[in-house]
């Protein structure tokens, strides 16, 4: 039993002396003086103010991607000590000394780094040579705009590295599957890939193009099983039921646990509640919670409240009336009841309370929405006019017939009794007689439901005094009402993903904002960062060299491969099979990778930036020396020509190489250069080189 002990224990490891040279020079490129510049570098100013609402775990609502990426910044920030404190106001503020600025960036630029020797595994495991992978891999080291993303306090670096061991996972786990199935490095590249993918989504939403591509891969490899004959109906059930396990349940799992952390993290009120509905900011320490502590639960007649409409589009607000009438005839020559104003309005506001039982509407056409009726506070004018006052209520989220109109937790409809109108929030703003607030009308249960007739009652009392105790003692109504353990954690998550995918930020053109025309060509940079005094200065600029090399090679394998496919129609197999199965899954990894990455962009109405290009990009350069192998290998006939090109491709990477160089102090912005050197350096007329005069 214990013969193990009489022997010595031995363990060996095959390590690739190649990938930890290009680890080591991807961690030297990426960390090299990372605390400069000292200062909020371009976005930096955006990301930054999310770090400090977590480190004051403050609620925030950020519609540019779910919140895993956010939390990974956020988590340098907590490693690095950092308290929150910093005022992210502009662009270029020198950082206090409590902002650990290496350790914000720690994150990112390890992603970057970790990119390189990723590059070269990949390209390995797609079967293409040593050179090829090295070419990979080097080229994702020089690449300017790659060094200067993932050396500063933003998301593509990380976004980068998710994508790419998605694929690295999915690659190992498929050459796995030929010799060794359901082994522990079966599993475990197959569960990897589904957490990669689970994490590129959850850094931004474009992380899902990835995901997209993987299981695209995914499923044209498991109908090819299917139809493996030597395998038993059993054996493919496995392998279908396990697959679906990794690359979907997986992938969902770890999304919503992303977002309870992320709630779970955030639990103070904040700058974004006004957004939410109103159970969702009750259950936020502070906020709409200390206004409404204690408050009763049950609402009855006589009842104070204020009215938040549930859809708050276009803006959340309140169910109001002021002193002012409708005007007794419209711009358009339309008459109105002449009856007092009933509005919504977005802020707190005395006007905001009411009393169940006023509000009236009659058959009168709302002022901006003739097609519905005008809601008004009945006054009587001695204009003969009866006063049409009584509403039903309909509580349409009640679980049962019993359940009772509840403060915050009840979504209620008001249905006009004498014309059946639904009290709905139309979205328009009123003229100026109206105060610029939000247009509220009488809408025909006819023409369907919507979230803007469901209103909520958000701040409730009895009365006061002896009357409050009485009533709450008649109703048996408890004085505290804890809102936050009636939420459940998937209707919190609901509403905030809801919330994070139709809000709609305005979308300003922006100095620096391009289209993906622009970055094919490389016509637009980005300038990061200028020094106060010297003429230092970051941009986001790309290699020329590399970027047209790809963009070139992309045509290349996209018109290699119609030909071939053209040929093999024709029964021409120019390639072994062995080469056109290697030729077709690197086209699908790469070459679909960048067009999955880069082709939604032309649909999308957001303003959009360089650094969008740069996962699409990183699938480009992959695929760069997979197309310079596979002309070198079958293009070149004669040993000859295979020397030539070889002494090309050797002369074209040194100017790659020396591309780089040259674009260095854009790059890391650590040197001051001349006037003239700036100029010099404006390769593109498009190019914002900002040179002092």
């Amino acid at each position: 039993m214990l013969e193990f002990l009489k022997r010595p224990m031995v363990v060996t490891a095959d390590i690739n002396l190649h990938v930890v040279a290009l680890t080591g020079v991807g961690l030297l490129s990426r960390l090299w003086h990372l605390t400069y510049p000292r200062a909020v570098v371009f976005d930096e100013l955006y990301y930054g103010q999310y770090i400090s609402f977590y480190m004051k775990r403050i609620f925030f609502v950020d519609d540019s991607g779910p919140p895993f990426g956010h939390m990974l910044l956020a988590l340098g920030g907590y490693l690095g000590g950092f308290d929150g404190n910093f005022l992210w106001n502009r662009i270029g503020a020198e950082y206090t000394s409590n902002v650990p600025v290496w350790s914000l960036r720690l994150l990112p630029a390890l992603a970057g780094a970790l990119s390189v020797p990723m590059a070269y595994q990949i390209v390995s495991e797609l079967q293409y040579s040593h050179c090829a992978a090295m070419g990979a891999a080097l080229l994702v080291l020089i690449e300017n705009a790659l060094i200067t993303q993932s050396r500063l306090m933003l998301l593509e670096s990380p976004l980068i590295f998710f994508n790419l061991l998605a694929v690295l996972s999915y690659l190992k786990f498929f050459n796995s599957q030929k010799h060794s199935p359901f082994s522990l490095p079966w599993w475990f590249w197959l569960t990897l890939t589904g957490v990669a993918c689970a994490c590129a989504v959850g850094v931004k939403y474009m992380g899902v193009f990835t995901y997209l591509l993987v299981l695209g891969v995914a499923a044209v490899h498991a109908w090819q099983l299917i139809g493996d004959q030597t395998l038993s109906n059993v054996c493919v059930f496995c392998h279908l039921l396990s697959r679906a396990v990794a690359l979907l349940v997986i992938p969902v799992v770890m999304y919503l646990l992303f977002f309870y952390v992320h709630l779970t993290l955030l639990y103070r009120s904040g700058p974004h509640d006004q957004i939410m509905s109103s159970p969702f900011q009750a259950s936020l320490e502070g906020g709409l919670a200390r206004i409404t502590q204690g408050q009763p639960l049950e609402v009855a007649f006589g009842s104070q409240v204020t009215l938040r409409n549930v859809f708050g589009k276009p803006l959340p607000c309140w169910l109001h009336s002021h002193q002012n009438a409708y005007p007794m005839i419209y711009e358009n020559g339309r008459g109105s009841s002449h009856q007092q104003q009933v509005t919504c309005y977005p802020f707190k506001d005395v006007n905001n309370w009411w009393i169940v039982k006023d509000p009236g509407s009659h058959d009168v056409a709302a002022p901006l929405s003739p097609h519905a009726q005008e809601i008004s506070c009945y006054v009587d004018y001695n204009i003969s006019m009866p006063a049409q006052n009584l509403w039903r209520l309909d509580i349409v989220n009640r679980e049962s017939d019993r359940d009772s109109w509840k403060t915050i937790l009840s979504e209620v409809r008001f249905v006009h009794v004498n014309t059946s109108a639904v009290l709905k929030l139309s979205g328009a703003h009123l003229p100026d007689w109206g105060f610029r607030q939000l247009e509220v009308v009488g809408e025909r249960l006819a023409r369907g439901h919507h979230e803007s007739m469901l209103w909520n009652v958000e701040e409730h009392r009895y009365g006061k005094g002896q009357e409050q105790r009485e009533r709450e003692l008649e109703l048996h109504a408890p004085t505290r009402a804890d809102i936050s353990r009636n939420l459940s954690f998937m209707a919190r998550f609901s509403e905030l993903q809801w919330r994070m995918l139709t809000l709609r930020t305005e979308d300003t053109e922006h100095k620096y904002s391009s289209t993906p025309l622009d970055w094919l060509t490389l016509d637009t940079n980005i300038a990061y960062w200028l020094h106060p005094r010297t003429s230092a200065q970051i941009h986001l600029v790309g290699n020329v060299v590399i970027w047209t090399s790809a963009s070139l090679a992309t045509a290349a394998y996209v018109l290699l491969f119609l030909w071939y496919l053209l040929r093999r129609r024709r029964r021409a197999c120019d390639l072994p099979e062995d080469a056109w199965l290697r030729w077709l899954l690197a086209g699908g990894l790469c070459a679909g990778g960048w067009a999955l990455n880069f082709l939604p962009f032309f649909l999308t109405e957001k303003t959009l930036f360089l650094y969008h290009y740069l996962p699409a990009l990183t699938f480009q350069v992959l695929l760069l020396p997979i197309v310079l192998q596979h002309v070198g290998d079958h293009l070149c006939r004669s040993q000859l020509q295979r020397s030539l090109f070889s002494a090309l491709v050797v002369a074209w990477y040194s100017s790659a190489c020396r591309t780089s160089y040259t674009l260095r102090p854009l790059t890391y912005g650590d040197r001051s250069l001349s006037p003239g050197d700036l100029q010099a350096l404006r390769w593109r007329e498009s190019w914002d080189i900002l040179i002092r005069k």
